[in-house]
């Protein structure tokens, strides 16, 4: 095996484990969407306010395409990696569900945090 073949085979390793690195931040981010949104339903039971069709149709539609601009542009000049915008995309969305557990716990006059969105 000569030289060439040792690097291609590291640069796969590498890549296949920021692959798997990747999975956990998409599951992770799945995983806290799914929790985030039990929020809304619930929300919609005791404040549907904020939860027109038309609000949110435009509001989503809006978000997708503003982040997947920027998420787009950012990894094609090499500012950040699609490992990154991940590992952020799911921190970001657990913090999303954790602002809907404190709501629903303060609405239902819970100190203890005990109501969790899965």
């Amino acid at each position: 095996m000569g030289c060439d073949d040792n690097y291609a085979q590291t640069g796969q390793e590498e890549f296949t484990a920021e692959q798997e690195r990747v999975k956990e931040f998409v599951k992770r981010y799945h995983a806290a969407a799914h929790a985030m949104q039990s929020g809304v339903a619930m929300k919609i039971n005791y404040d549907p306010s904020d939860t027109s069709p038309k609000h949110l149709r435009v509001g989503v539609n809006s978000a997708m395409v503003d982040n997947s601009a920027l998420a787009w542009l950012l990894i094609r000049k090499g500012i950040i990696s699609e490992e990154e915008y991940f590992e952020a995309l799911a921190s970001q969305m657990e913090q999303e569900k954790e602002m809907y557990e404190h709501e629903i716990n303060e609405h239902f006059g819970r100190t203890d945090d005990s109501i969790t969105l899965k």
